[in-house]
């Protein structure tokens, strides 16, 4: 579609310059469903956003193609921005997969705040969990520290938590079990 922002970058150039900031404003305080510390934005799951007649179009990618979500989430932002006066029209693109490196650092460090660990968290020098492999969670080299505490004595309970974009873990140390959000 011409006009669709699809690079990051220039996705940060939009909101800055092109007449579409409170659109972005909005967009970016619409919590995602599943995790309200983070918005839709900062997750990386709006890709883009264009003018169409006299409205716009909102690309979105879901976290993963099944994400039980996607309805309210579609909703959400054409209620959220029909309160701004804008009329909406949301577009999902389920290529290129969401990937975990849209998130924004804020986005990780409210997480981990949330109690939930982040993306990326798992200790320097041991292996991080890779999803494209077949039971990549089982294997035993993988520490993620634990978000109460930094404890790096967790264990892997569950390849699902809350959702099934999170494993769930627990802390040998303070006891808390915790969701990894699984980098993908």
């Amino acid at each position: 579609m011409a006009g669709m922002v699809d690079d990051p970058v220039t996705i940060e150039d939009a909101r800055a310059g092109a007449g579409l900031a409170a659109v972005w404003r909005a967009l970016s305080a619409i919590p995602d469903p599943e995790i309200p510390v983070v918005s839709i934005v900062d997750l990386g799951m709006v890709r883009g956003v264009a003018r169409e007649g006299e409205g716009v179009v909102v690309r979105v990618t879901p976290t993963y193609s099944g994400c039980p979500a996607t309805d309210l989430i579609v909703r959400s932002i054409v209620e959220g921005l029909a309160a701004i006066g804008v009329r909406a029209r949301v577009e999902i693109a389920l290529a290129p997969a969401w990937t975990t490196d849209w998130m924004s650092e804020d986005a990780k460090r409210r997480l981990r705040e949330y109690g939930i660990a982040p993306p990326g968290s798992a200790v320097p020098g041991r292996s991080a969990i890779d999803v494209r492999g077949i039971s990549p969670l089982r294997r035993s080299d993988v520490t993620v520290p634990c978000p109460r505490c930094n404890s790096t004595r967790t264990r892997l309970t569950a390849q699902f938590g809350s959702t099934a974009c999170k494993a769930l873990y627990r802390c040998e140390d303070c006891q808390e079990p915790f969701d990894y959000f699984k980098p993908h």
